[in-house]
């Protein structure tokens, strides 16, 4: 591959740094924008149903600051934000927030559709980065600013004028969008004179939002940036410094982490990562990470499941199995040394009941988000050796997910790949789920997993074999 082509990262010298020896203590902010970033980044984006079901799940998990669209921008952006208002979808202590480019046409509509709404952001933003400045808008910094503070002086008049004449709160949030990208001290200063503007005050402040647009560093170097700009920013108690990480090199939550321990407290993210290229940050990994911490995210995934169902159905993407906390697998171990040992810690945490989590390879309890840990087999040690025998050479037990059967007599092989069909009998759906199993030669198997080692002769037979309502998952 050729080198040399790519314009590399610059760090920041800061030699008495100071996140470094810090920890997160505490929860930030959370803002979530799966309505605007992540849905503007579907295939399909969704319809209002789909959009109203997302909101009720956002507000259920307990964030309390949500981005509703971009109402300026088109017709069906401007639609969902009158039927929250109209329709009272959106709770008292819920802050609705709306994103506006710094443009004088389209600051006016916006401040059009926001009419009613009791807490709104007026989220507003223009690029400041190098390769904008030199690409695209073919402005230096100078140029840049005055867009900045126009729109900003702007905002703060239409916005008098609206609470001076209903019971509106309106508060301010600016993003130098591609802050990344932007050199730390044009940064600071474009953001010093949005705050000016606004006549921001330690007991009015306004958003920050710092933007890794497109994610050009390791975590590290966002963390110095951020630390750069608070040290340097004259009206910093003034300001809530706002993070909103990209993905672009996989690592958006470590930076989102680093930033947190430089000085940010506010995040804008999405469930599971949704939205632009590869996405934002996950709030759900990210508040999961602070909970096995001991730290009180602030919010409730306790049913990670629905959430994860509501999620795949407004946006048509699936999570993926290795999903932190919410994937198909995380909780299932193949390795039979890590079977025994995540057993052991389940004898361990019911002999002793411990005040801590103590079961290894399990960062976290699968019930704190509703999930379970899997029955899966026990290693099983040879007699003669000792050693641990492969799981798929053991004769594990096969558990068949089942909602509404129960099953009144347990299955028996029938052969080495096929089982005869136990008798069942229909149950409320209201009843706890329950679980069919038997013992099958040559088979591996979590509970919502069977893979089979000689797999092509035996789809047929064991598709035909299982009681109606299991489920039969094939590689």
């Amino acid at each position: 591959m050729k080198t040399n082509k790519y314009i590399p990262f610059e760090p920041i010298d800061i030699p008495d740094r100071t996140w470094p020896s810090k920890t997160i203590k505490e929860a930030p902010v959370w803002c979530s924008v799966d309505l605007r970033d992540g849905n503007q980044a579907l295939i399909d984006p969704m319809n209002l149903e789909q959009k109203l079901e997302m909101f009720k799940t956002l507000v259920d998990i307990g964030i309390k600051e949500i981005e509703v669209g971009f109402p300026s921008a088109s017709e069906t952006e401007y639609e969902i934000l009158r039927t929250l208002i109209d329709g009272n979808y959106i709770p008292d202590d819920v802050t609705i927030q709306v994103l506006v480019q710094s443009r004088e046409h389209l600051i006016k509509k916006t401040f059009e559709a926001v009419k009613g709404a009791k807490n709104v952001i007026i989220h507003f933003y223009n690029s400041t980065s190098t390769l904008q400045r030199k690409v695209v808008f073919k402005k230096d910094m100078p140029g840049i600013i005055d867009i900045a503070v126009n729109g900003a002086r702007l905002i703060k008049k239409l916005s008098d004028e609206l609470m001076e004449t209903s019971d509106i709160n309106i508060r301010y949030e600016y993003s130098p969008e591609s802050f990344t990208g932007t050199e730390m001290d044009n940064a600071v200063e474009i953001c010093q004179r949005v705050l000016e503007e606004l006549g921001a005050t330690p007991e009015n402040k306004v958003i920050l939002n710092l933007p890794s647009t497109v994610e050009g560093s390791t975590p590290n170097g966002y963390a110095d940036q951020i630390e750069y700009f608070c040290r340097h920013l004259k009206d910093r108690d003034s300001a809530v410094i706002s993070l909103h990480p990209h993905n672009d090199r996989g690592t958006a939550v470590a930076a989102a982490e680093l930033g947190l321990l430089a000085g940010a407290e506010r995040i804008e993210g999405t469930l599971f990562g949704n939205g632009e290229r590869t996405g934002n940050v996950d709030i759900v990994t990210l508040a999961l990470n602070m909970y096995t911490q001991n730290v009180d995210c602030k919010l409730d995934f306790h049913d990670i499941n629905h959430i994860k169902e509501v999620y795949e159905d407004a946006t048509n993407m699936k999570v993926g199995p290795r999903q932190p906390y919410a994937g198909e697998l995380v909780f299932t171990a193949f390795s039979g040394s890590h079977q025994d040992a995540i057993n052991k810690g389940k004898a361990f945490m019911r002999e002793n009941n411990p005040d801590k989590w103590e079961v290894p390879y399990l960062p976290i309890d699968p019930a704190d988000v509703g999930r379970w840990i899997p029955r899966i087999w026990a290693a099983i040690t040879s007699p003669s050796s000792g050693s641990t025998v492969s799981p798929a050479r053991a004769v594990p037990r096969i558990l068949c997910r089942n909602t509404d059967l129960r099953c009144l007599r347990p299955c028996t092989p029938n052969s080495e790949r096929s089982f005869k069909r136990p008798v069942m009998k229909r149950v409320r759906n209201s009843e706890p789920m329950r679980y069919l199993s038997c013992s099958v030669k040559n088979i591996a198997m979590s509970a919502d997993l069977i893979s089979f080692s000689t797999i092509n002769s035996a789809k047929k037979n064991l598709r035909a074999s299982l009681a109606p309502g299991c489920i039969l998952r094939v590689p």
